[in-house]
């Protein structure tokens, strides 16, 4: 730069001190972001006091047999895996952006050799220094020059804007959104591992209504075919009472291919191959738990992983829109080489060959910034998606939220009725049965009213599973079960 015309060198200068102003300008510019619209205070359909979330997940299942495949699946199985190997991810790039900030210094050793040409600068200078009085004969320079190097080298980005620090804080960030992610993972797999053990509960006791009904069909088909012997009975009612059994035996066919798959989904979940799944069928019918609290909207963001990851998201693109303004300003790197060198071997570990280098180098962007704007923009970009993602998860743990504690009302009104229809069917059956012995009811009135109880009792279990669905979804909604 001695060189330059004056004009140029206030060019550069002036330039230079453009590049500095303009960036801290930048980087004390504020983001405009969209405006998050607030929470509710409360849900319409709950209580306020106490968050179901709080209870840890093996005191909200009560069934132990349940709570034994849930350990067995938190130890086992292969997305909690695969979501704690993330963690580690994170943590390294935590590591990795930490050291970052310190100085970069390696060891190593050189040897080569080197021939200059005679008619070149450097071959005529050592040409010409070997008949120097100033040295002694150990220091001339032989035409095939060898050059032997040990020593450590060093580099160092001195972090004045935090740029740095900014990336380290962006690496934190997504670690912990890691961590969440696992956390999420954990929620989904107890509650996942819930809705599967009570559907299976549900159709083993599905599979006894069927399995009762097909033996009491057998008996009426047994009925029928002596009414027909005694001429009773025609043919075609012998017919309709077997075709009646056959329908039912279908049905507990399909039952069981069910309950087949739901061991298998379950044996899947708990990372081992199929085997059958141990369970207690009478727990299907004990009462469900008390009253399920929902506390406030605003505990959503503390207690659901999946919001909280999304707040962590949020924080680390705000670090990196830090980052990509940071790379509009002057970078001072550091560079430093210690070490030993000498073109002969057996001076090589002497004082006299020791030898240091070490540069201060100040550098900045001028001209054709447009790759850095573009990178301004993409973080940016980045940012105000990462806050509508936030936006949506809260909306998303809100109306889940919602949803369960307006359906676990309507569920409890439709089991009291679906209670008292079975029942009223059920106690038709033996009526029916009574007046077709005697003659004033056919026996298509018998099959018809067999079929509706067993529908309806079929259609009861059905709104008891869905009474324990609700349940273990809202569990999940509020952000319970990873703690």
């Amino acid at each position: 730069m001695r060189n330059l015309p004056y004009k140029y060198k206030t060019i550069v200068v002036v330039s230079a001190l453009f590049v500095l102003l303009t960036g801290c300008k930048l980087l004390k510019t504020p983001e405009q972001l969209p405006t998050l619209k607030p929470m509710p205070e409360a849900y319409p359909v709950a209580q306020k006091e106490g968050n179901s979330a709080d209870i840890h997940w093996r005191n909200y299942f009560s069934d132990t047999t349940l709570t034994a495949l849930i350990d067995t699946a938190l130890q086992n199985n292969i997305d909690v895996r695969i979501a704690f190997q993330r963690i580690e991810m994170g943590r390294a790039q935590v590591e990795q952006a930490k050291g970052l900030t310190l100085p970069f210094v390696s060891g190593g050793g050189s040897t080569g050799q080197r021939r200059f040409g005679k008619y070149t600068m450097d071959g005529i200078g050592n040409y010409d220094t070997n008949f120097s009085d100033n040295i002694s004969e150990n220091q001339r320079i032989p035409e095939h020059l060898p050059d032997f190097t040990v020593g450590l080298q060093s580099s160092w980005e001195i972090d004045i804007w935090g740029k740095l620090r900014t990336r380290k804080e962006a690496a934190l960030a997504r670690y912990l959104s890691t961590v969440e992610g696992r956390n999420f993972v954990l929620t989904n797999l107890v509650a996942d591992i819930a809705l599967l053990y009570y559907e299976l509960l549900a159709f083993e006791n599905e599979l006894d209504l069927i399995r009762e009904t097909i033996t009491l069909q057998n008996n009426e088909l047994s009925i029928i075919q002596i009414q027909k012997d005694a001429g009773r009975a025609n043919e075609l009612a012998v017919k309709q009472f077997e075709a009646q059994v056959l329908n039912s035996k279908s049905i507990e066919v399909e039952v069981s291919q069910r309950i087949v798959e739901i061991e298998n989904r379950i044996n899947f979940l708990l990372g081992r191959y199929p085997q059958p799944i141990r369970r207690n069928k009478s727990r299907f019918t004990t009462p469900l738990p008390g009253l399920v609290r929902a506390g406030v909207p605003a505990e959503l963001l503390k207690n659901r992983p999946d919001v909280k990851q999304a707040e962590y998201e949020l924080t680390a693109t705000k670090a990196n829109v830090f980052i990509a303004k940071a790379a509009f300003y002057p970078s001072l790197n550091v560079t430093g080489v210690l070490g030993l060198q000498s073109f002969r071997p057996e001076f090589l570990i002497t004082p006299q060959s020791i030898a240091y280098n070490i540069i201060g180098g100040l550098t900045a962007p001028l001209f054709n910034k447009s790759a850095l704007k573009a990178e301004l923009k993409t973080a940016r970009a980045a940012q105000v998606e990462a806050l509508y993602n936030y936006q949506r998860s809260m909306l998303n743990g809100y109306f889940e939220v919602y949803n369960q504690l307006v359906l676990i009302n309507n569920l409890e009104k439709l089991h009291a009725l679906k209670t008292s229809e079975a029942d009223v069917l059920t106690k038709s059956i033996q009526t029916a049965s009574e007046l077709f012995s005697t003659g004033r009811a056919t026996y298509l009135e018998v099959i018809l009213n067999r079929k509706n109880a067993l529908q309806s009792r079929i259609e009861l279990i059905d709104v008891r599973k869905r009474q324990y669905y609700s349940l273990i979804h809202l569990y999940r909604s509020l952000g319970g079960g990873w703690k």
